[in-house]
């Protein structure tokens, strides 16, 4: 089955579920929280479609208790977006500093402006005795900035500066024998190495992705290439003789980002509302940096945290665990199935050790069982109604 989560109009609290069922696709379903579905089935054979009303139920994502565990617990969450009342008024809520010790990976796109940004990274740190922090895309926004900046590179400068002030990390650091590796990055468009969707007319980046307008380089950077992947790829290069140390003397790492370093770590296109998406949201540089820190097979303690494109996503990849927890935006999170509010931030290290998977993450649980089938260009029912072929 293949899955869109959305409201049905007038029912805020209700959730629209399309599917997709084909003669190979397997999903189980998993018990829980029980909603009120519209199930879309296709008879492959015939290319019919029948319609009906179920009840499913699926299990809720157990929420990150934040108790008197003993040693280091280390919590992940990306694309908090605080710009958002509710997402603010979610932060506010979080427990204040305890006796433990407890570190908090934040995966970019904290806010859109500096000073929520700044106010969202104090919150954080009076929750959490280590914050750690990479910068995505909206962070580097230039559109609502009272401040006059030269470009968003000045901004991410200020922004730095701030989290050194504030106690926030942005540097590779061991805790309890713990590496922690921030990997600053930026997509590029030959990211995307699988088949376009043919047949029909697909809103061009520049039109589709605000950061085209939103952000401002100098010259010589631009979303149009390879230039900025490498620029901020190149910001790591400072911190090559701290991980190699570490490399050599820890044995657990995390490694985090905001941009995503693999296509398989996003739907394929052709079940994306935007099935261009894959062209602004990962990096191989990104890639390779982890593969350099993990090793090419990676091993069962490699993990791997990133952000950016708000799917919920648990699954390990040759010998790597890949893990997004997006808050989100409001919206988002009101057509997701496991929510958000109640089990972020999600504890990804505790008791020496990596923790059980999150679950469900819809998309990742959906690849699981099924193969990517980059190659197959019919967009999925869901999609395929907001295009017309030419």
């Amino acid at each position: 089955m293949l899955w869109y989560l959305g409201n049905r109009k007038g029912e805020e609290n209700s959730i629209m579920v399309l599917c997709l069922i084909t003669a190979s696709s397997t999903f189980n379903l998993q018990p829980g929280c029980s909603r009120y579905l519209h199930k879309c089935m296709r008879i492959q054979n015939c290319g019919r479609y029948l319609m009906k009303h179920v009840d499913i139920t699926r299990q809720k994502i157990i929420p990150s208790a934040r108790v008197d565990t003993v040693g280091l617990e280390v919590f992940v969450v990306s694309d908090l977006h605080t710009e958002y009342a509710e997402n603010m008024a979610w932060l506010k809520g979080l427990p204040k500093k305890g006796k433990k010790k407890e570190v908090l990976l934040v995966a970019g796109d904290v806010a859109e402006t500096y000073e929520k940004f700044v106010l969202t990274m104090s919150l954080l740190k009076a929750s959490f005795e280590h914050v750690f922090f990479v910068p995505g895309n909206h962070d580097l926004w230039l559109r609502r900035e009272k401040e006059n900046y030269i470009d968003s590179l000045q901004k991410l400068d200020k922004m730095l500066d701030a989290c050194q002030r504030l106690g926030v990390e942005t540097n590779p650091s061991v805790i309890d024998g713990l590496a922690i590796i921030p990997l600053f990055s930026w997509y590029h468009e030959s990211f995307d190495k699988e088949k376009d969707i043919p047949g029909i007319r697909i809103p061009s980046l520049e039109l589709a992705c605000k950061d085209f307008r939103a952000c401002k380089w100098p010259d010589g950077l631009t979303n149009g290439d390879n230039s900025l992947a490498t620029h901020f790829d190149a910001m790591n290069d400072k911190n090559k003789d701290a991980v190699q140390e570490m490399l050599a003397s820890c044995n657990q790492i995390i490694s985090f980002s905001h941009f995503i370093p693999r296509l398989e770590l996003c739907p394929e296109k052709r079940m994306l509302f935007y099935p261009n998406l894959p062209k602004m949201i990962g990096s191989d540089f990104l890639e390779a940096r982890i593969r350099y820190i993990h090793g090419a097979r990676g091993n069962t303690n490699a993990c791997h945290i990133f952000g950016h494109t708000h799917f919920c996503w648990d699954v390990l990849l040759d010998g790597i665990r890949y893990v997004q927890a997006p808050l989100a935006y409001p919206r988002e999170r009101k057509r997701r199935m496991n929510g958000g509010e109640d089990w972020l931030p999600f504890c990804i290290y505790s008791k020496g050790e990596l923790t059980e998977n999150m679950s469900p993450c819809y998309w990742s649980d959906y690849y699981a069982s099924n193969p990517r089938t980059p190659d197959v260009t019919e967009l999925a029912p869901w999609v395929a109604r907001f295009y017309r072929k030419l």
